[in-house]
């Protein structure tokens, strides 16, 4: 017997008995189920996000051509007639994520840098809303002294960092992002990556919004791999080599600042839903002696 009847007549579309059809946790915007050996099922958790799945029906076969590992779709289906809500199968990766297994070697992440690379070389494809990450944070900077969760000191230094960082960062043009790259997206399988998954967030945006998920270790990491592929915005203004690393930084401090004031969002995988992870990550980062160029990249105080 199967424990999902609504989806027999789904599984038995595509030959796979009710009772090899297994729900798997986790996914804030799907749920998600293994059908049998090979195909993998994702239906929207409510109607907010069936405009998601509808982007990753023409983002994965634009992934896909442009030569990322990721999960062929099998059938995409918005007409609501086996089952009441859109559903999409692909093909099912054998391997396991990042967020519970150890941290991947180094070539791990020379190859998702690769992967990366030929995503941004990517056309447009038809569907992909653009994105620029938040825009300028310093108002948000003097936004949130005002209200308190910032010291002054702090905030002047946070301003000067972002000016110095606005010196470094190149014109980025906009290429094709997956807007979700973090190690719960990341599949790996004796060290290797199998597949980069969940395109539901992808977006038209600037290069360096891409590294804004993973942690600084895990840029610094990706990004040889990135550069050797001729992955656009490599370098800075004027030529310098920083440029990736000042925009990632940005977007780092940027969006770890404006998730202050948010509430605990106790039980999520995803290491950037507590409010102060992603500052403390920096912290981390930092405390750890990273080499060049990433100490030239923060304002020094002044004494």
């Amino acid at each position: 017997m199967t424990s999902h009847p609504e989806l027999e007549p789904l599984a038995a579309r595509f030959g796979v008995p009710g009772d090899a059809v297994h729900e798997v946790p986790g996914g804030v915007a799907n749920r998600a189920y293994t059908l049998g050996d090979d195909l993998f099922l994702r239906i929207p958790r409510s109607a907010a996000f069936e405009q998601d799945l509808r982007k990753e029906s023409t983002v994965i076969p634009a992934a896909i051509a442009a030569g990322v590992h990721t999960p062929a779709i099998v059938e995409f289906d918005a007409s609501r007639t086996l089952i009441d809500q859109p559903y999409m199968v692909l093909e099912r990766i054998h391997g396991t994520d990042l967020v519970d297994g150890e941290n991947p070697p180094q070539e791990f992440w020379r190859e998702a840098g690769a992967q990366l690379a030929l995503l941004h070389q990517a056309e447009r494809p038809e569907g992909a809303p653009e994105d620029d990450g938040g825009g300028d944070p310093r108002p948000t900077v003097d936004s949130l002294a005002a209200q308190g969760y910032l010291d002054g000191g702090i905030a002047t230094w946070l301003l000067s960092t972002f000016d110095h960082l606005a010196t470094l960062i190149p014109e980025q043009k906009p290429v094709l992002l997956h807007g979700d790259l973090a190690q719960q997206n990341l599949m790996t399988h004796d060290g290797r990556l199998r597949a980069i998954i969940d395109w539901g967030d992808a977006a038209w945006g600037p290069p360096g919004m891409e590294f804004a998920k993973l942690t600084l270790e895990q840029v610094a990491a990706t990004l040889p791999g990135y550069r050797a592929g001729g992955g656009p915005g490599s370098a800075g203004r004027a030529g310098q080599a920083e440029g990736l690393e000042a925009s990632a930084l940005w977007f780092h401090l940027s969006w770890g600042i404006s998730g202050l004031p948010k509430p605990p969002q106790p039980g999520q995988r995803h290491w950037t839903a507590p409010p102060a992870s992603r500052l403390l990550g920096v912290l981390r980062f930092y405390a750890s002696s990273p080499p060049a160029p990433w100490p030239g990249l923060i304002k020094k105080t002044q004494h």
